[in-house]
């Protein structure tokens, strides 16, 4: 008979500490590692007293749990869940649940979780946000998968899990298939467009107002007690403040050549495949890639002309201007992860409560902020809002900051100071604001050389014209698809 009320296989820090706190929930947790050190010196160690127990091998993990067994496979993305999986499944029986807390893409969960399903068990693909203090004290989790399963892990995840104001639990059912790591991934594309935006921030008050690392701190600190009150902005501000031994700013010390995992990167392939113009999370990207050529960048510095950068303004001024970019563009960016969330829900079938969403991510995870808050009052106001920024308060706030927003992407271009997520933004914020768009040329073109046809203004959406733009291409045209 076994003891332990959840399994969970990896024991690096993020295995560990959701152990740890599953445990500090009243739970009894089997752990196991392919090291079998790593167990010794966990149960024995950081574990030691606590309802922690260890297993030398996945037979003996099995056996400690009780029915229905749940297992949460905390090891590297890719292939190893893969080998795990099939490693498992005989080991298991109809109605064991398998568990992936990984960053997963999610066609690879939908794709385990049929396969799981097959052999007459359940799965689920969860995100968890937060990293390593969020797995201990509290993350934003976003399971889907196998929907038999949620009555069994429920009572876990949303004892683990971060609360927000009366104790709502970051955490809900998402969907089937592969919709947690879904929404997970854009979860990350997100903060990859909150940290660029910040980034940028940062570089137009550093270079173009020549402030130190003191200073922005100061600034980053007043904009945390107010409407961009978040986690980022928070730790932004100890960043900036924190000093070596020396008394020096470690900021100043790091090579600006960003590392990535690859979900910013899975988030605008998803986009592209789904035709959402995802153009602030996609830029985010490019930002780091165009980071990581350093010498390439260097080597330019020296070769190629350009403005410089200091900009001659008011420095206060200017700077409430970068806060209203700031928190004009992070609307937008929000804007489009929950179109390419709202297009996914119909491409796959699911069911995405886009307010519980904002409900998982307002505590916990690495983009938690009281702006959450404002999109779950969005979608309560409107389920089947189109887009956020049709929604009355985020309208009013860009109405409001749009001068300042303006103003910092003119700054920009002028003095030559790189700022592509907040010129992306209210390019993408323009384009969506204006009625007439130049893709009827477009069309034209495309009709001209390829025969592509296109629709008029005076015609019903869905009847298609050519024209014989040459005289030698007679009547014949392409067929029409959409990408």
């Amino acid at each position: 008979m076994g003891i332990a009320d959840i399994g969970i296989v990896g024991l690096a820090v993020m295995g560990e500490n959701l152990a740890m706190n599953i445990e500090n929930k009243g739970f009894t947790v089997a752990v196991y590692n392919r090291t079998a050190e790593r167990v010794t010196r966990f149960v024995g160690g950081r574990a030691k007293g606590k309802r922690i127990v260890g297993a030398e091998s996945l037979e003996e993990l099995v056996a400690k749990l009780k029915r229905p067994r749940k297992l949460m496979l905390m090891v590297k993305a890719g292939k190893p869940v893969d080998e795990l999986i099939d490693r498992l499944i005989p080991l298991l029986e109809a109605g064991d649940i398998l568990i992936d807390g990984g960053n997963s893409h999610f066609p690879d969960t939908a794709r385990r979780c049929a396969y799981v399903e097959g052999k007459g068990l359940l799965y689920v693909g969860t995100g968890v946000s937060g990293g390593e203090e969020g797995a201990l004290k509290g993350p934003s989790m976003m399971p889907g998968g196998s929907p038999a399963a949620w009555e069994h892990v429920k009572p876990i995840f949303q004892a683990i899990c971060a609360k927000v104001e009366g104790g709502v639990p970051c955490c809900d059912w998402v969907g089937e298939g592969g919709a947690g790591h879904f929404v997970k991934m854009v979860h990350n594309g997100i903060e990859y467009g909150d940290m660029q935006l910040i980034c940028e921030a940062y570089q137009l008050m550093r270079d173009g107002l020549g402030m130190g690392a003191g200073e922005l701190g100061d600034v980053f600190a007043e904009w945390n007690g107010a409407e961009l009150d978040s986690y980022l902005i928070e730790i932004t501000r100890d960043i900036l403040k924190y000093r070596d031994g020396k008394g020096e700013a470690i900021v100043d010390s790091i090579l600006d050549a960003a590392g990535q995992k690859g979900t910013g990167k899975w988030t605008a392939i998803a986009a592209l495949d789904e035709g959402i113009p995802l153009t602030l999370i996609g830029e985010a990207v490019f930002a780091r890639c165009l980071s990581a050529v350093k010498e390439e960048r260097v080597a330019a510095s020296a070769a190629l002309s350009g403005p410089a950068p200091r900009i001659p303004t008011d420095r206060a001024a200017f700077v409430n201007d970068v806060r209203e970019a700031l928190y004009a563009s992070k609307i937008v960016s929000y804007a489009q992860g929950y179109a390419l969330l709202r297009a996914a829900a119909k491409t796959y079938n699911w069911n995405l409560i886009f307010g519980g969403i904002a409900l998982m991510w307002r505590g916990g995870c690495i983009i938690r902020s009281v702006f959450l808050g404002k999109i779950k009052e969005a979608f309560d106001r409107d389920p089947s809002l189109v887009n956020l920024m049709l929604d009355p308060f985020f309208a009013d706030a860009i109405a409001r900051a749009q001068g300042g927003w303006r103003r910092v992407c003119a700054a920009a271009a002028t003095h030559g100071i790189p700022a592509p997520a907040f010129a992306s933004a209210l390019a993408y914020y323009d384009g969506y604001r204006c009625a007439n768009l130049p893709a009827n040329l477009l069309q034209a073109q495309r009709d001209y050389f390829g025969a592509r046809t296109y629709e008029r203004v005076d015609a019903p959406r869905g009847e298609f014209f050519h024209t014989n733009w040459t005289g030698e291409g007679g009547d014949t045209a392409a067929s029409n698809y959409v990408v």
